[in-house]
């Protein structure tokens, strides 16, 4: 058995990726919602629970991005983009990989935001922690 892929089996492996971060993007949703829940309770535990979850997750998702990276480039050359191997689908496979392509983009700002408003509110709580433990930095500075 040949090592080389079809075109045939390189579009179906593109597909199914989308589908399979689809899957995961929404499972990575769902535990940032419960890290930000953890986080407002600041559970260190329940905190460190979640990012062993998320971390391999958004490691499985980015190898995914890279093979539709080397894929769509094989597939249509060195600067060739999603977009244009979307296009390049007969009409049947187009209409539904773009909605999932849309679809998973959308999916991907969702956790972009919630990671960022996650982050934030760990930063705040980490600065009130550090206010509380060792004061204010002007708290003795002359007004």
């Amino acid at each position: 058995m040949s090592t080389r892929m079809t075109r045939d089996q390189a579009v179906s492996r593109l597909l199914d990726g989308i589908q399979a971060d689809l899957d995961a993007c929404a499972a990575i949703r769902a535990l940032l919602e419960r890290q930000f829940e953890a986080a407002l309770q600041r559970s260190a535990t329940a905190l460190t629970e979640l990012a062993a979850h998320l971390n391999p997750q958004l490691e499985a998702m980015d190898q995914r991005r890279q093979q539709r990276v080397q894929l769509v480039r094989a597939l249509l050359g060195p600067q060739a983009t999603m977009d244009q191997f979307l296009a390049k689908l007969d009409s049947a496979r187009r209409d539904a990989a773009s909605g999932a392509w849309r679809q998973l983009e959308q999916l991907v700002r969702d956790c972009k935001d919630a990671t960022a408003r996650n982050g934030n509110l760990m930063a705040d709580q980490h600065a009130i922690m550090q206010r509380l433990l060792h004061g204010e930095d002007e708290t003795y500075a002359p007004r």
